[in-house]
């Protein structure tokens, strides 16, 4: 079975004053904030454009606790994310390969493409059931690439800086491992991780690392942000993990 995921979500940081805040002590000084706050369908495009403009402003990630539309939560752990569009994305593959590449986003879009449709779950309780995402199997880069036998591990970087996430090859290599460009059958927006995010199915959603901009082939797996924090390396879903794993 994989390891117990700690009782509280890793503390998000204020890298502007070195304190780390709790998410859940925050939600209590919140909650009367947006307690009773729904959102009209009419209206869920503006919430969605007010969402990113504060995550902008705020450097403690903390409007990451407000609800979004459709049940998914933003969270950053940056204090400000780039967008990126199909004029400026960039997707570097490097590493134990025989063949390092760069991918621009059409380019990610003129691959085979696969479409896996899975539950989100989150660490901090929320939950989305049945959310589709479509992109390149992750396999298929790595086969492109040419992976060295050397090879045990991926590690995945992200152009927020700051966020980074590992999986083994073998995890790597699944069916339901992508990178995504599409997300409920639209293009990922940047609020979600967009354009390109990586989304690993069978595990939490902090394995699916936002605003993917790096792959590197490596010799061992890499604890990413949050493992840092005492998360579990290996973030199965409960029922998910192979026998014998």
């Amino acid at each position: 079975m994989a390891d117990a995921l700690p009782p509280d979500s890793p503390e998000s940081h204020d890298d502007t004053a070195g304190r780390p805040i709790g998410r859940r002590i925050v939600l209590s000084t919140i909650a009367a904030g947006v307690a009773g706050l729904f959102v009209a369908p009419s209206l869920q495009e503006k919430w969605s454009q007010m969402l990113g403009a504060a995550s902008q402003r705020d450097p403690t990630g903390l409007s990451g606790l407000l609800p979004n539309p459709g049940g998914f939560r933003y969270f950053s752990v940056a204090g400000s994310v780039p967008e990126k569009n199909a004029s400026t994305y960039r997707l570097t593959v490097d590493g134990l390969v025989d063949k390092p590449t760069t991918y621009t986003l059409a380019q990610l879009g003129a691959m085979p493409q696969s479409r896996v449709t899975h539950d989100v779950v989150c660490t901090d309780g929320w939950q989305v059931d049945d959310v589709p995402f479509a992109g390149v199997p992750l396999a298929k880069i790595l086969d492109a690439a040419g992976v060295r036998p050397t090879a045990k591990a991926v590690r995945f970087t992200c152009f927020d800086g700051v966020y980074s996430e590992s999986l083994t090859m073998e995890q790597a290599r699944r069916p339901d491992v992508l990178v995504a460009t599409r997300m409920l059958d639209q293009p990922i927006p940047h609020i979600s991780g967009g354009p390109v995010r990586l989304f690993v199915g069978p595990m939490y959603f902090y394995k699916s690392a936002k605003w993917l901009s790096g792959i590197t082939v490596t010799d061992e797996v890499v604890p990413g942000y949050w493992e840092e924090y005492g998360y579990p390396v290996d973030g199965w879903l409960p029922g998910e993990e192979p026998a014998g794993a």
